[in-house]
């Protein structure tokens, strides 16, 4: 009797730290419908100077497919942004507001059609609910520069850490200067993920002990 509630307590113990550990998504996000995204909660501001004819849309799979889903469920962005006379290409996507006490980790794919062209994606962070452009001043990742060229030839993922804060809200820039020199770029799976607190690590490490010590009992019958 005691070694059968013995193994029932460690059981427990290790269910309570996997629940815990596992209930950690802040966001999902894979584009099946660009359309629904204001009523998520995304922003959607298009700040290219002269305005062109294209904000952000439902992706284009006679381009490329989706990273994931649907051939076209992921959003993009391309040189029609800017009116196509030198214009300057400044569209966002701005997140919902989040809450990220103790921290997140932002992932996501990108990728760019056409390596010949200079398209560039910034991710921008700004604390607490405001969606004007102004208030993004930190920026945590710029993809499409020297040190990280954009991907063109499949989707490839990148990963940023949030700043612990309260709340806030992440922004993907699409930033090219001369709108002749940008093409077309698609983001897909985006996820925000909460990075466990270290009482969490520790109830882990709790459960995974007792499920050792469980198999060894076990193994005692």
């Amino acid at each position: 009797m005691k070694s059968r509630a013995l193994h029932q307590a460690l059981s427990g113990l290790a269910l309570t730290a996997v629940a815990a550990a596992g209930h950690a998504a802040i966001l999902a996000e894979d584009f099946d419908s660009v359309a629904s995204l204001a009523g998520a909660g995304w922003v959607q501001t298009n700040s290219s100077s002269p305005l062109g004819t294209t904000g952000w849309f439902q992706g284009n799979d006679g381009v490329f497919a989706s990273q994931s889903g649907a051939a076209d469920s992921y959003v993009a962005a391309n040189f029609l942004n800017a009116a196509d006379t030198g214009g300057a290409v400044d569209n966002w996507l701005i997140s919902p507001e989040l809450a990220l006490t103790g921290g997140a980790k932002l992932t996501f794919y990108t990728r760019t059609a056409d390596p010949g062209f200079g398209d560039l994606l910034e991710v921008r962070f700004s604390t607490g609910s405001a969606a004007d452009t102004a208030s993004f001043t930190s920026l945590l990742l710029t993809v499409g520069d020297l040190q990280t060229p954009y991907p063109d030839s499949d989707w490839s993922s990148f990963s940023v850490v949030l700043p612990s804060v309260i709340s806030g809200r992440f922004a993907f820039r699409y930033a090219v200067a001369d709108s002749i020199n940008a093409d077309y770029i698609g983001i897909d799976s985006v996820h925000v993920d909460a990075v466990p607190e270290p009482a969490t690590w520790a109830l882990l490490g709790c459960g995974m002990a007792a499920l050792a010590l469980r198999r060894r009992a076990a193994a005692k019958v």
